[in-house]
């Protein structure tokens, strides 16, 4: 049986809110995101994105291109509020259903063809109802895999509906840029553009030896699938994690005290976007730590409150490493952080709000650019020195 993926997106999800809560927005462009002088659009209405807006960009930018644009701080319990009642429609379409983040997801229609009158009236009436029942719209893509559909969903943005077919997905893919693959990135991008790659069919028609000695035989397997519109990567629900974390080992044990708080502040960093990420605050950090000769130890320490954020994360892993007084190499450090807090309570108080406001701004330019978009200023010193072997956890 042929599967059936529909991937969902919101438009300009924040400013699509913002617009239908406060008619003098509407019509108007609208920029989301941190207001001070070093914040970043979060998101911006489509109206903003005439003007060379868009999500990542320096608010100082934004500004100067769009001196005339409404800029808001943004409410992001209430951007997740809105986003439970979008799944909550989502559910009732699909039975199984994945989401990628606050604005997008993944439903997998296989078998369910009986029940509707095409697929293409299926999500039809899906985007109907979610403008009836929310006031926003969405765009959708439908294929027979997740890459495929999440192509399909931004091609023709916003209120898009596109269907790629077998048939037809190579003369869908073959013109568009090598950049509009999962995976490839700044550095992959340039790789390839030096082999003279610079569009999907391009890169389907480089032979796999050429690739290999360019990227290595992992990214060109996976590359050349996804050129040809293969992807077999199932649409899975997310269970419930029961702790998010992240470990590194050395290639080398790191022997200074300097390495290893380096270190616990970029595992803090990862830890932090992955669970705010997954909606989740923790009141439980646990570090991990292996010397040496595979001595193994984990401290942990339960906070008064809940969080999700880089700073807390790290001041506390960082008191359970000192506490250890360890004085020999490290092979291996991990964070990890559990006990959630699932009463999805928001902090009312202005310290929190303005947290809430920032980490938001910085996820987005992780979203866009990838993890490694924005970091602390300390660990652009030394990031290519160690070796990252972990995984969540």
């Amino acid at each position: 049986m042929e599967r059936l993926v529909m991937h969902v997106d919101m438009d300009a999800f924040f400013a699509s809110i913002e617009q239908r809560d406060h008619e003098e927005y509407r019509g108007k462009p609208v920029i989301v995101g941190g207001l001070s002088g070093r914040g970043v659009v979060s998101t911006c209405s489509y109206e903003a994105r005439r003007f060379g807006v868009h999500s990542a960009m320096p608010i100082v930018r934004a500004r100067r291109l769009c001196p005339q644009g409404i800029f808001v701080e943004g409410d992001y319990a209430h951007y997740k509020a809105v986003s439970q009642d979008i799944f909550a429609i989502f559910a009732r379409y699909a039975p199984v259903v994945e989401p990628l983040s606050i604005d997008e997801a993944f439903l997998d229609l296989t078998g369910m063809e009986l029940l509707m009158e095409s697929p293409r009236a299926y999500a039809e009436k899906l985007k109907a109802e979610i403008r009836e029942k929310t006031g926003l719209v969405a765009s959708v893509g439908i294929a027979s895999n997740k890459f495929l559909a999440k192509l399909a969903s931004d091609l023709e943005k916003p209120d898009g509906l596109v269907i790629i077919t077998e048939q037809t997905k190579q003369a869908v893919l073959d013109p568009l840029p090598v950049g509009r693959i999962w995976g490839v990135g700044q550095k992959t991008s340039a790789r390839l553009e030096a082999l003279r790659i610079c569009t999907i069919g391009q890169l389907r028609r480089t032979p796999r030896e050429r690739l290999v000695r360019a990227l290595g035989s992992h990214m060109a397997d996976h590359l050349l699938a996804l050129a040809s519109g293969i992807d077999t990567r199932p649409v899975a629900p997310r269970e419930p994690a029961k702790s998010i974390g992240k470990e590194v080992t050395f290639p080398t044990d790191i022997e200074s005290a300097e390495a290893v708080e380096r270190v616990l502040l970029a595992l803090s960093e990862k830890v932090g976007y992955r669970l705010r990420r997954h909606g989740c605050k923790g009141r439980t950090v646990q570090l991990k730590l292996r010397l040496g000769d595979f001595r193994t130890y984990t401290r942990s320490r339960t906070l008064a409150e809940a969080t999700c954020y880089d700073g807390e994360i790290y001041q506390t892993a960082l008191a359970l490493y000192r506490a250890l007084g360890v004085k020999q190499g490290i092979r291996l450090l991990g964070i990890s952080v559990s006990g959630f807090d699932t009463s999805g309570a928001i902090s009312l108080f202005h310290e929190e709000a303005r947290k809430e406001n920032l980490y938001a701004a910085i996820d987005a330019i992780k979203k866009r650019f990838g993890e490694q978009g924005i970091t602390k200023a300390q660990l652009l010193k030394k990031r290519d020195e160690d070796k990252d072997n972990g995984d969540e956890v």
